[in-house]
């Protein structure tokens, strides 16, 4: 049966639902209450001073330190960036930071590599842990679902690069850490916005906050949906999340974090080089018959209670709780999961100054706790039929961890960590009455350290080596994959050796980042497709990833007079000729071959400026170079050039902060796939991005 084509509407709020109507007319209701009663503006700066990242303090690897002073590789995210484009999206947000690709295969399924292949990871994140703030937000089974995060629940994320075992556990790419919003002024705050914009785009948020002197609480609510660019992706998006803080006392404080999401969107499925040059909007016939979607509910709660239990000697405690309701009608089968959660984590902190010596010891654990029932049906046309499997599956993941952290004067830090980490799964189909025992496929205690040095060579500027190892045990998705089947598999692991050099120059004009690793992994995994479409995964031997990550921002205009107040030009550059070692499948050796899904040349630009008439304007340039999709290397994505630009209007009023924005995204009209399929059968590789495409928003703070 054929389809006729859908032609990609142009920009304009197309859907016509009367809860898209209502949610706009209350939203806009609330716009003009806040602005009317607006006084005369006062000036209003939008980028702040140099040395930017100098005033934040970071978390990762608990050393709440300044920036140039973690021995480690770490970008930082802050509020200020995650707000420089539509605020829809994480991936173009993400996609600025030197050796990150965040991808996204059809609105709402996001992929995230640090410094890695996208191999494993046809939907959610893995080989990478993730945490809110001191929470686990990675399930004990491996995955994240990373499309749950709506980014305005944000307020900074912090992104570690290369093996984190030490204190993050189970991880070969690294970890990213997200800190909810949560406003350190006192008093109360509101905030408001709505955009819409091509494809049926439509996103509003609400937020409100309050902060007195022994707590603090921050609501957010938001809604996004859009058509999406081609057949077969549409998506839905209702989140709320809730974020409070009880200081409960001077040495106690007691943090909470609840969301709730419930995310709804299609898969076009890949399409062909023929039918994308042809037809890209397209879909697959398959996935419009079997109406192929993604049906994600998920509750997730945290509390973490942190005290100071003596003059130096410091513990935080973590508990976490989450339900996912999952349904994935594919084009091969119907799938129903029904997840549980639940994890804990607790370190503590030994901490003494003497002179010029100032040193903490950290120890801890951390412990999670997974059961999913994953039932397989017939897909009769987006309903389930037949049963295929009934399985039951636990997992268990814990490890415990050390880190010493020595400041020897003020230029020399010393960092070195251990954990010892260990997965066990158990597994039953219930469908198969011969299968009455669980069967077991667990690792052994595997030990992951890491050393780092960091030597202070002015005042400004840092040296740091690091020496890791890493190690990512298989997913209960790749462990009991798609294609329904189980299979036994190894842990990748690897050592990875990095030097760097990072801080500010030129009075504090330039911020800058420059790092070389060398990363040899073993028992890489790697995701295949069979002919039904569906996945499985292979241990591919060993792999050899190695490159230069350099990230550089210029504050060239600083002023407070003339026209342009402020000028900002950033760049960061990631060379990565990653490769295959040892690689053979079906006696075909790939080694040597480049390493499958990783553009060698990625070239990320950024501009931002703002004027004394309060109009600024935002520019990203990504030049992507071209991606093998095949362990063969005989197909390749072709490189491409994404232009993305931001322009709006803020006003500082007496009582009430004004924004009003336009995006262009794809401004050049590229023709590419953010999210290939890689060796996938039939040559189905390509799932395309929108072509050139808009959104106008208002946002107001009150």
């Amino acid at each position: 049966m054929n389809f006729p084509l859908r032609r990609p509407r142009a920009f304009g709020f197309t859907c016509s639902s009367r809860f898209i109507r209502v949610h706009f007319l209350v939203i806009a209701f609330l716009l003009v209450k806040l602005t009317a009663t607006a006084q005369q503006p006062d000036s209003l700066q939008f980028i702040q001073d140099s040395a930017v990242l100098d005033s934040i303090t970071v978390t990762a690897f608990a050393v709440n330190t300044t920036w140039k002073e973690v021995p480690a590789a770490v970008a930082i995210i802050n509020r200020q960036q995650l707000q420089r484009l539509d605020n829809v999206s994480l991936v173009p947000v993400m996609n600025t930071v030197a050796g990150v690709r965040m991808e996204e295969r059809s609105p709402g399924s996001y992929r995230l590599s640090i410094r890695g292949s996208l191999l494993r990871s046809p939907f959610g994140v893995r080989n990478v842990k993730l945490y809110w703030d001191n929470i686990p937000f990675t399930d004990a089974g491996g995955n994240t679902y990373m499309q749950l995060v709506d980014m305005n629940q944000l307020s900074s994320v912090e992104v570690v690069k290369g093996p984190a075992g030490s204190l993050y556990g189970a991880n070969t790419g690294g970890a990213v850490i997200l800190h909810p919003q949560l406003d350190a002024d006192s008093g109360s705050s509101f905030e408001a916005a709505i955009s819409g914009g091509s494809y049926g785009l439509f996103n509003e948020q609400l937020r409100w906050s309050n902060s007195g002197a022994k707590f603090s609480s921050n609501l957010q609510q938001s809604h996004m949906q859009s058509d999406g660019y081609r057949q077969q992706s549409r998506m839905r998006r209702d989140a709320v999340k809730w974020a409070g803080e009880w200081r409960m006392s001077n040495k106690t404080k007691l943090s909470a974090l609840a969301v709730y999401t419930d995310l709804f969107y299609q898969t076009p499925g890949g399409l062909t080089q023929r039918q994308m040059d042809s037809a890209p909007a397209q879909a697959r016939v398959i996935a419009i018959q079997q109406k192929a979607a993604i049906y994600n509910k998920t509750a997730f709660t945290g509390f973490t209670l942190s005290a100071s239990l003596a003059p130096h000697f410091d513990n935080t405690t973590t508990v976490t709780v989450s339900h996912t309701s999952f349904r994935n009608p594919f084009t091969s089968n119907y799938e129903k999961r029904n997840e549980w959660n639940y994890g804990g984590r607790t370190a503590f902190s030994y901490h003494i100054e003497k002179g010029k010596l100032r040193l903490q010891w950290l120890n801890g654990a951390e412990w999670q706790q997974n059961y999913s029932q994953i039932d397989n049906y017939d897909n009769n046309g987006g309903i389930a039929g037949n049963v295929q499997y009934k399985d039951a599956l636990y997992a268990t993941q814990y490890f415990l961890f050390t880190q010493l952290n020595v400041n020897l004067g003020s230029r020399f830090t010393v960092q070195a960590g251990l954990s010892s980490n260990k997965q066990l799964i158990r597994y039953r189909r219930n469908s198969d009455p011969g299968m009455k025992d669980f069967q077991h496929s667990n690792t052994e205690a595997l030990p992951a350290p890491r050393f780092s040095l960091l030597y202070k060579l002015s005042k400004t500027v840092s040296a740091y080596a690091v020496l890791a190892r890493g190690f990512s045990p298989p997913t209960l998705a790749e462990i009991r994959p798609s294609d329904g089947n189980f299979y036994t598999l190894q842990p990748e692991n690897g050592w990875n050796r990095e030097i760097g050099i990072k801080g500010f120059a030129l009075k504090a004009r330039l911020e800058f980042d420059a790092s070389y690793y060398y990363f040899s992994l073993k028992e890489a995994l790697v995701r295949r497709l069979n002919d039904a479409g569906a996945e499985y995964f292979v241990n591919a031997g060993s792999t050899l990833q190695k490159g230069v990550e350099v990230w550089l921002r210029a504050h060239l205009v600083n002023n407070r007079q003339g026209f342009i107040r402020h000028l900002v030009v950033g760049n960061s550059t990631s060379y990565q000729p990653y490769t295959f070692k040892n690689y053979t499948v079906d006696a075909t050796d790939f080694s040597g071959n480049r390493l499958t899904g990783v553009p060698r040349n990625v070239n990320v630009t950024t501009l931002d400026v703002e004027t004394n008439r309060n109009f600024y304007s935002s520019f990203t340039l990504n030049m992507t170079g071209k991606i093998p999709l095949t362990d063969a290397n005989n197909v390749y994505a072709d490189s491409y050039k994404l232009l993305q630009v931001k322009l709006g209007y803020k006003k500082q009023m007496k009582a009430v902060m004004l924004d009003v924005f336009g995006t262009l995204d794809n401004a050049l009209n590229q023709l590419y796939s953010l999210g290939n399929d890689i060796n996938a059968f039939g040559g189905r590789y390509f799932n395309l991005a929108a072509r050139r495409n808009f959104t106008l928003g208002i946002v107001v703070k009150r």
